[in-house]
Parts: C-alpha cells; structure tokens; sequence
C-alpha cells in the first residue's frame, strides 16, 4: 500500500506538466526512487505541494482537525492505520524531561506515542546518560490521537514515529534556547551538503547505533549523505545499517518509526527493509540524483482523507471518551 504520495503515473503526469523536457526526463528517471521513498511512509518531493486544506483557519491557512483535538482519548492504547494514514487511541504522553532526554517545542503538542514509543525514547536516554551528561532533544512524536499535522509530515500518524535531534544539549533550559520554534539546531553536512561537518562525532554514532540495533526499530530515515558517510566509516558488525534509510532532509535530526505493536491488530505494518546493509547500489543513486525545484500550483490541493473509518470515529469522540466507543462506533 502506498503510504506517502501520488502512484507512479500521476508523478510523471506532474513532472511533464510543469518541468521543462530536459529537467522532466531527469524526474522520470527518478520515479522508482520516488516509489520507494513513498513505501517508506514519506511524502516524495511532488507529493508535497499543497497545503492541508481541512479547515480555514483565521490566517488563512487550513488546519488539520487532528491538531485541533488536545487530549488524548482513555482506555486501551491501539495503534489504527499506518504511519502515513492513521490514528492512535490511547496515546501515553512523554514526559518534558527523563533521563538522557529533554523534549523541545511541547506547544505544539505532538510529544504522545504508543507505550513502546515512549519505553524506546526513555531506554536510549539511559544510555546515553551513561556515558555523557548531554541530553537527546526530542521533536515530534504524534498528537494526541494522531492523524495528519499541519506541517509537511505525512508521517508521525499513528504513534510509532519520533524525531531526534543530532545536536545535544547541556540542559533542558538549553535545549529551549537552542531549538525554539522556526529555529532548527545545526545541520550535519558540509556546506556543499556532500558529506558530514565536524559537528558529527561518537554521540551522533552512538544514537543512531543504539536505536538502529533495537528489535522493536523497524526503520530510521537520515539524509542520504550522512548514509553514504556510515557505509564508508562503520567497520564490525554492519548489519544495523540496514534500518538507516536514506531521504530528503533528515539532515539536522533523525526519524525512527517503530514495528507495528502487539495488540493493535489494525496497525498496517510496512514491508521488510532489504536485507544486507543497503550500501550498495541504493545509496550510490542517491548520491546522483538531480536537485528538484517544482513549480508549486496555483490550485488547492484536495483535502487528504482523515484516515481509516476507526480513526475518523476516533477524532470525532469527545474528550477523554473510552476508546470502547470507538469501536462501537466503527461497525
């Protein structure tokens, strides 16, 4: 199922459409990879126009009706859908601190995930607690009950996904001042975004190793440079990098996105990473790919679904609803 994008026709209808020849033939040719990108729960560079047209809102945007929503509902925790197209009932919130952690912008309310999310953060900041004194900055999770944010993410839907910031922090009050909204912590590439800078050292290896090699991981996504800096560096047991995924961005933080959870039998399960250490031809492909500019369409997009009909229930529940009625209300 794809769960982040158009098929693959309608890309190459939007790439001819709006690119001249020349630059809509180099597109084509990366339509597999945009295919692949959009398996893995992320929205490819064609699939991002547009905003969420839900609901105007006073500035003249739209809001997603899912950011709207401030609590999470009580009850059982259930992971509906997938990362790209689903919900959470249940959702546990992560607390503002813990130990090796501190979250960043919790106004935007995105800091809840299933149980296991929130076990898979407190146990990589243990670790990391025991062998610095720096904390990990956490991004977003899910909201509440999950569904579609307002921002790019197609993603982080379902309470199985987080983002982790490269850059460390000397305390939470730091990490405040560091990160602040529209303000990102540093990138890890070199200015001509090639490689990775003197920013990147052992505890940048350290977390991305220590999540990577958990059974519950099932992917993490970083840029395609960082990736292709690991398959040349990382000697010994490699097997781990086949979880480390290359995409667009993910430059500054990396995303880990855990396995479907036991108990949650409507969780839709993305397909098995390839075997081996993905250093071969995937990685070098990527490293070729032509910079794409789309011209963004004078058109709104169509509103985007609100999700499997168990979620679209669950959004429309009233606060702190029993997640029992959720089902009541799906059959």
């Amino acid at each position: 199922m794809l769960t982040g994008g158009g098929n693959q026709m309608n890309v190459k209808q939007r790439a001819i459409g709006i690119l001249p020849r020349k630059a809509a033939i180099s597109l084509l040719a990366m339509v597999p990879f945009l295919f692949l990108g959009a398996m893995d729960g992320h929205a490819s560079p064609a699939a991002k126009l547009g905003a969420y047209p839900s609901k105007p809102s006073s500035g003249g945007g739209y809001v997603s009706p899912w950011a709207l929503v401030k609590e999470p509902t009580s009850g059982q925790t259930e992971v509906i859908g997938g990362a790209a197209y689903g919900c959470i009932a249940g959702a546990k919130d992560l607390p503002e601190t813990g130990k090796g952690y501190v979250t960043i912008r919790r106004e935007r309310n995105r800091h809840y995930g299933h149980p296991e999310t929130v076990k898979m953060i407190k146990d990589i900041g243990a670790e990391l607690a025991s062998r610095t004194d720096q904390l990990m900055m956490i991004g977003d999770m899910a909201q509440p009950r999950g569904g579609r944010m307002e921002s790019m993410h197609r993603s982080h839907q379902n309470g199985m996904d987080v983002d982790i910031w490269f850059t460390l922090a000397s305390s939470p009050k730091a990490a405040n001042l560091l990160a602040p909204e529209g303000n990102d912590p540093p990138t890890m590439l070199t200015e001509d975004r090639a490689g990775i800078s003197k920013r990147w050292g052992e505890d940048q290896l350290f977390l991305l190793k220590t999540a990577a090699q958990r059974p519950d991981v099932d992917r993490i996504f970083v840029n395609f440079a960082i990736k292709n800096a690991l398959c040349k560096s990382v000697e010994g047991d490699r097997s781990w990098l086949g979880k480390v995924r290359p995409w667009w961005g993910h430059d500054a933080h990396f995303h880990i996105r855990l396995k479907c959870p036991a108990g949650s039998p409507e969780c839709k399960q993305q397909p098995a990473t390839p075997k081996g250490d993905g250093c071969g031809y995937e990685v070098a492909s990527w490293m070729k790919k032509p910079k794409i500019i789309l011209k963004k369409s004078d058109k709104p997009a169509p509103p985007p679904p609100l999700g499997p009909a168990r979620c679209v229930a669950l959004l429309k529940k009233g606060k702190g609803t029993n997640d029992g009625g959720v089902q009541t209300a799906a059959k």
